[in-house]
This record gives structure tokens, C-alpha cells and sequence, in this order.
């Protein structure tokens, strides 16, 4: 430093020293408060007024991607401590007329004041684990005490990691890159749509990123949805010239977006403040593969999931419909119904509207097939609570419930496993996820920021545009069809009357994947269509990750190839050849200028498949990373010594998705492998001949359960 600066550095000092009196924090910590807090309820009624009055999926999106419970408190401390930071920040810009970074001079202690005041301190307390029961035995329901070392490490609730550090660096990408129309879509050759599903649904167990709840700008109260400008925390996203989706007359220069809800610190490590702070973005869910989306995230959703009435173990079903006798999630108790989308897509002005489902996860109703399979897991976990209890007729509820949890979460890893391998391939398999090595407490399992928003974002590329029900031929259904999943969003209705889930658990395992090829990427009913619900324009899903990537501050193309070993292309030669493909790799250049620019996810699914997988070398190389942290981190992973009896691995190790198709659905004859693709007849089972899953190691008296 020069010794001016230096002299500066003194006086700055001398003045905080002087003058952030405790009085001077808490009065900035209350008015950051009130301006969070009016930001909040402006926007809660906001939200719930125009799902009310135009139901638009845009709006749904955005309310269901509100932090609910916990999560929401979470949110908020956040949200104090970010704008008591800012406010801190201007008043000392005033007085010094400088640009000050006011985390580098304030004290420990004014640190620890404001991180107490805006209720951010709880986030980084160590839980005890010491009352809690059965810890050894079964999961908490907000993963926290997994590991009895770090105990937050993995639960809900806390920042996603970073394998790379941030950096802030669209529509225009997407529409020269991405688009694809129906017409022109690729059916995959060797899997099924249910490849696609259960991606999604795996997602959904280990992944839930809240938008701010906050729709418009802190400094001045612009709303979101009707500003340009990029004010915390509005993100909006440019709109090119002659947008094909836009008239030549429109006034429309963005569509609105919202940043993540930021966390208030990394995990139990607590803050990092500095110079390099950034802002870190949280994960509501566990990060261990443990059925959260069945059973919740937390203490309180677990409980509301759960049937109380009766001492049985069993989770809630639906008690206004059935599905011929087989059961459906029970409905949402929320005040508004964001589902009520039956009269618009049927045209039916006195249409039966039914709310939204209740899952362990708020996406569940999102679209059919995801619904279809959220369904199936449900009975499958009350299915095992009744068969448990014919076969330990001395278990209590609890007890039930949690072994016939922790069966189904051991489903999930066995099938995970199985599912990988068709992602990543087999050479990646072999190198990363072989034989599993044991519990090591000292790996973090927490999820990376850029699996979360871009590497298990893959799946989007082999998303069909169209839901398929087909009847007990595997043919179209005569009296349900098929239809374009624009039309299949936030549709409850239809399990209810239209067939239940048998019509489209059948077009999951009977009808392929797309393909995702250079040539084709993503289907236009996800760049064009994406939740259209009105003559407003749709959101389009390419540009959705890159600016979701973008406001996380995810690194670019490059650096994630360099962390995974791989080369770094600098010119269009080296470009292409990563690629294997020229006119390719010179559209991605005339965009970005510089391999170096170009967004990860972008590059991740612009690459050639790896042998035997669905992905390219680089997110082959991510996904696999993650799920080796999620199982070498995971005290309670089903291979680990003492989780399970070796009686119990032997039943788990034929788990079968076949037999749980089989086991909860009407249906009766399935693929003998539901992951992999074969016209009828060839490679389908009955179900007569398809196993049954071996619950007799459960039976308590045999063999010990420890």
C-alpha cells in the first residue's frame, strides 16, 4: 500500500471505531429489517393476487419456488444481514467519499453484533445430536447429525459448496444454439422416458434452490416484473432484437427474473468475510440420497406428511379419490390453488378443479410423469409399512414408519446406481463409483453449486415434448391420448380423471427418451412453451440455467474442464475438436468470443456423449464427483457396515423398479429393466415372473438388525 492509502486505512478504522457503536448497529439492523420485511409482504400478496386472478404459470413457478418454513426464516436472517451490510456500506461511502467494502474494516465484534441481530447466528450453531433418538439407526429428517463430526454437513438448510470459486461473469444463446422443433425431435434408441423422469426425480431429492422472496428491488421498491434495470435482487434477462417470440412492435426489453435466496454463511464453518466474500445460495434440501422428496426435508413437513390417525407407520394418501382402489398424494392445504388450471387447458368454463398434490417436495405436481412416479414411491413406502407390520406385529407406528423410510431410501441409492451407469457410462463408473470404499466422516457430501444449476441440469436435453398415456398394450390410450407436456404443468386433475397413473407410468417405460444431439438440443416445447399459460410470451428453459448459473456465480466452460483434467480449447480448432464438430464450435464462438466465456452448462451438454453414457467428458466427470461425495459422505448409505444386516443387502441388492412398478400400479407387464428401451414383446416381463422383494430379513428374531 502506498502511504496515502495507508494514512486512508487508519482514519477508516479510527472512524468505525469511534462510531459503530452498538447503538448505530441496531438501529441499521432495524431499518434493514423494515425495508426487508415490506419487500416481503408486498411481495407475498403480490404473488398470491395474480395467481388468483390470472393463474399464469410464470406466477405459479415463482410462488412455488418461494423458501417455506424454516427455509423462509433462513432466508430472511439473510436478507437482514445483506441490506444491514449495504446500509453500513453507503453511510460509510458518504462519510469517506470512497467505494468501501465495509466487511474488510468492521470489527469481530461489530461482525458478531449484526450476525446476532439480523437472527443469523442459529444457522451456524452446532445442533446437538445428543437427544436425538434412534440417530444411529435411521436419518433426522433434515439430514442433520449424519455426520456426528461436522453435523450440519449434508442437511437441509445450508449453502450449496463450491468446487471452484465464483464469478459474475440468455436468451440470444438459446434461441441460436438450442431450439428444436417437435417435428424434428430424436427418440432415443437404448432408454426410456423414465430415465428422464427419475433424473428429475433424483433432483428433486437433493436439490431445491428458493428464489428471493422478494419480487421487487430492495433499494427502491421497483417490482421485478416491470423493470430492466438489475437491482437487487431483480436479474431480468435481455430480450434480442427480433426475437422470433416477440412482435416487431413489442415493448418488452427483458423477461423477469429473480436471484436465489441467499445463505447467511457456509454451513458450520461460519462467515468468510473479506474481500473474497461472496454471496452464497442455499439448498433447502439434504444433500443425501434419502427419499426427502417422499418424506420432507425437515421436522415439521416429515409430520405433516405422515397419517397420525392410526398407529400403522403410514404416510398420507388422498381421502376425496383413489385411483381404482390404489391410493393418490393427498392435496395441498394451501389457501390458494396454483393448480387450478382445468378450465384453460380443456376450454371447460364449469370444469371440476382439484388442488395441488402434497409431497416430501413442492415440485411434485410440476408435471404428470413426475406425479406418476411421486405416486408410485408413496404407495411403495406404505406398501412395506403394512407388510412389516403382518411380519412384526409388536412394531409401533414409529417403528414402522421409519424402517419401511429407510427401505425406500435405500431403494433410491441401489437404483442410482444402475441409473448412473446409463449417464456417465461405464469407463467413469469404473474410475470414480466402483466398489464402494466406506464411510469416510471427513469428505462433505453438501451438493456443488454447479452440479445444482448445471451439470445434473443434462436431463433437460432428453426431456420428450410430449407425455405419453398408453393402454394395457403399450398403444395410445383411446380415451386419455397423449398430449404436449406444456399442457401436462401443474395438472393434478388429470391423474384424477383421466385415467389415474397407469396411462403414463406406461409411456414412461414403454416410450424413449429424446436424444440429445448437437443438431437437436431442446425440444421447443421448453424454449418456446416453457409454463405458456398465457398470450404473454413462454419462459425458455436454455436461458433459465444460463442466467441461474450466472447469478450463482458459477465459473465458465474452461475452468470446469481444467478442475476435472481436462483440456482447455483457446481456439476454434482446439474447439471443434473437443466437439467433433466445426460449425459448432464457430456458432458457440461467434456468441461468446473465447472458449473461456462460454457458460458451463451450455458447453457441458454441448459435447459428444462419453462411452456408454448420456453426457459429455465434462459433466461426466461433475456428476460422477458429486455422487462419490454423496456416498462416501453419507454415514447411513446402505453399503455401510452396521445401515443394514447382510441378509437386508442381499434382498436390497434385487430391489427391482420393475417390481415396484408392478407392486403399486394395475399394471402387468413391464420392461424387465424399465430404464432401458424395448418396443413390446421384446424384453417384457409379466409381472407374475418378475421377483418379489424379500422382506423375511426384516422379521424381528432373525437376524440382528444391527
Amino acid at each position: 500500500l502506498s502511504m496515502q492509502e495507508v494514512v486512508f486505512l487508519v482514519h477508516c478504522l479510527c472512524a468505525l471505531s469511534l462510531n459503530l457503536e452498538n447503538s448505530f448497529i441496531e438501529n441499521t439492523v432495524m431499518a434493514a429489517k423494515a425495508k426487508v420485511d415490506a419487500a416481503y409482504r408486498y411481495s407475498r400478496q403480490q404473488s398470491l393476487d395474480r395467481v388468483r386472478r390470472n393463474a399464469h404459470y410464470a406466477d405459479v413457478v415463482r410462488l412455488m419456488k418461494q423458501p417455506r418454513g424454516a427455509s423462509r426464516i433462513a432466508v430472511r436472517s439473510a436478507d437482514y444481514l445483506a441490506n444491514s451490510l449495504q446500509m453500513i456500506t453507503e453511510s460509510l461511502e458518504k462519510r469517506h467519499k470512497r467505494s468501501i467494502n465495509a466487511t474488510d474494516l468492521i470489527s469481530k465484534e461489530n461482525l458478531q453484533a449484526l450476525i446476532e441481530l439480523t437472527g443469523c447466528s442459529p444457522r451456524h450453531r452446532i445442533p446437538s445430536c445428543r437427544t436425538t433418538q434412534n440417530l444411529h439407526t435411521y436419518r433426522t429428517a433434515s439430514g442433520v447429525c449424519n455426520n456426528m463430526k461436522n453435523t450440519r454437513w449434508g442437511a437441509s438448510n445450508t449453502p450449496f459448496l463450491r468446487f471452484l470459486p465464483a464469478e459474475i461473469s440468455s436468451l440470444l444463446v438459446s434461441n441460436r444454439i438450442l431450439p428444436t422443433p417437435t417435428a424434428d425431435v430424436q427418440s432415443d434408441p437404448l432408454y426410456t422416458f423414465l430415465v428422464t423422469i427419475f433424473a428429475q426425480f433424483t433432483d428433486h431429492d437433493l436439490t431445491f434452490t428458493p428464489t428471493s422472496p422478494s419480487i421487487a428491488s430492495f433499494s427502491d421498491g421497483i417490482d421485478c416484473g416491470k423493470t430492466c434495470t438489475r437491482r437487487e435482487p431483480c436479474f431480468p434477462i435481455d430480450i434480442p432484437e427480433n426475437d422470433p417470440r416477440f412482435g416487431s412492435n413489442s415493448e418488452d426489453e427483458c423477461i423477469p427474473f429473480t436471484r436465489s435466496a441467499p445463505a447467511c454463511g457456509s454451513g458450520n464453518t461460519g462467515f468468510n468475510f473479506g474481500a473474497s466474500t461472496v454471496r452464497e445460495q442455499m439448498n433447502t434440501l439434504t444433500s443425501f440420497l434419502d427419499g426427502g422428496e417422499v418424506y420432507g426435508s425437515d421436522d415439521a413437513k416429515a409430520h405433516s406428511l405422515r397419517d397420525l390417525t392410526s398407529d400403522k407407520g403410514l404416510l398420507r394418501v388422498n381421502d376425496i379419490f383413489n385411483d381404482t382402489g390404489r391410493e393418490f398424494l393427498p392435496f395441498s392445504s394451501m389457501s390458494i390453488n396454483m393448480c387450478a388450471t382445468r378450465a384453460r387447458i380443456t376450454n371447460t368454463s364449469n370444469a371440476v378443479e382439484v388442488p395441488c398434490f402434497f409431497a416430501g417436495d413442492d415440485r411434485a405436481t410440476e408435471n404428470n410423469a413426475l406425479t406418476a412416479l411421486h405416486t408410485v414411491m408413496l404407495r411403495e413406502h406404505n406398501r412395506l409399512a403394512r407388510a412389516l407390520a403382518c411380519l412384526n406385529p409388536q412394531w409401533d407406528g414409529e417403528r414402522l414408519y421409519q424402517e419401511a423410510r429407510k427401505i425406500v431410501g435405500a431403494y433410491l441409492q441401489v437404483s442410482e446406481e444402475d441409473f448412473l451407469h446409463h449417464i456417465v457410462g461405464p469407463d467413469v463408473i469404473a474410475e470414480l463409483l466402483s466398489t464402494y470404499p466406506g464411510y469416510d466422516e471427513d469428505v462433505n457430501p453438501g451438493i456443488a453449486n454447479v452440479f445444482g444449476v448445471a451439470a445434473f441440469r443434462f436431463a433437460h436435453l432428453m426431456i420428450q415434448p410430449i407425455i405419453s398415456r398408453l393402454d394395457e398394450q403399450y398403444e395410445e390410450h383411446p380415451e386419455y391420448p397423449s398430449d404436449l407436456l406444456h399442457r401436462n404443468f401443474f395438472t393434478p386433475w388429470r391423474m384424477i380423471f383421466e385415467g389415474g397413473v397407469d396411462p403414463v407410468m406406461r409411456g414412461l417405460v414403454g416410450r424413449p427418451a429424446k436424444l440429445n444431439t448437437q443438431q437437436h438440443m431442446m425440444s421447443e416445447e421448453l424454449t418456446d412453451r416453457l409454463f405458456k399459460f398465457s398470450s404473454r410470451v413462454a419462459l425458455d428453459l436454455g436461458s433459465l440455467n444460463m442466467q441461474r448459473a450466472r447469478d450463482h456465480g458459477v465459473p465458465g466452460y474452461n475452468k470446469w474442464r481444467k478442475f476435472c483434467g481436462l483440456s482447455q480449447p483457446q481456439t476454434l480448432e482446439d474447439l471443434a475438436a473437443v466437439l467433433n464438430n466445426t460449425d459448432l464450435a464457430q456458432r458457440l464462438l461467434n456468441l461468446y468470443g473465447t472458449p473461456d466465456n462460454i457458460d458451463v452448462w451450455l458447453g457441458g451438454v454441448s459435447e459428444p456423449f462419453v462411452h456408454g453414457g448420456r453426457v459429455g467428458p465434462l459433466f461426466a466427470c461433475l456428476i460422477a464427483t458429486q455422487f462419490q461425495k454423496i456416498r462416501q459422505g453419507d454415514r447411513l448409505w446402505w453399503e455401510n457396515d452396521g445401515v443394514f444386516t447382510e441378509a437386508q443387502k442381499r434382498s436390497l441388492r434385487q430391489t427391482s423398479m420393475a417390481r415396484i412398478i408392478c407392486d403399486n400400479t394395475g399394471i402387468t407387464e413391464v420392461p424387465e429393466n424399465p430404464f432401458l428401451f424395448r418396443p413390446r414383446g421384446n424384453g417384457y416381463t409379466q409381472c407374475e415372473n418378475i421377483p418379489n422383494f424379500d422382506l423375511n430379513p426384516w422379521k424381528e428374531g432373525g437376524e440382528s438388525l444391527m
